[in-house]
């Protein structure tokens, strides 16, 4: 049997593709480290600028201590193609009240489950991207996605 060949890719199609898969996979996985242990657990965007991600969490899940311990994260996206994405970033605590006013507005899930924005149960992080990879199903290579 022959191994499929992935189509080429044009390199300044790149964050096209990547954004394209991004806005495809609507629950990422996520993954934090646990002192030496690697955790790894699907997240739902709360939005999404560019390859800047930003999670909505509540302050009493493990994560919230993982993140404060170590902020390098990574977000891994697939889409029903296969492609993925993966951003390697740092994970920080939104605070720009502006920010969280556009969030909560935009999420009615949130403003169900937690009913105000000063609920102290909320936390919000920002994953700024330090790497962004984009690889094709059977690439079994990643291409660097250039960062703005």
């Amino acid at each position: 049997m022959t191994q499929p060949q992935p189509e080429p890719i044009n390199p300044a199609m790149l964050p096209e593709l990547a954004c394209a898969v991004i806005a495809a996979d609507h629950f990422p996985y996520l993954a934090t480290i646990d002192g030496d242990q690697p955790r790894v657990r699907p997240v739902s965007p709360v939005r999404t600028d560019g390859f800047t991600v930003y999670v909505a969490n509540l302050r009493m899940y493990h994560k919230t201590a993982e993140i404060a311990a170590n902020p390098n994260v990574e977000l891994c996206y697939l889409d029903e193609k296969h492609d993925q994405v993966r951003i390697t970033g740092v994970a920080e605590v939104v605070t720009e009240r502006a920010i969280l006013q556009e969030i909560w507005d935009a999420n009615p899930l949130l403003r169900q489950y937690l009913g105000s924005l000063e609920n102290p149960a909320l936390i919000v992080y920002r994953i700024r991207p330090k790497q962004v990879r984009f690889m094709r199903e059977w690439a079994l290579s990643y291409h660097d996605v250039p960062l703005p």
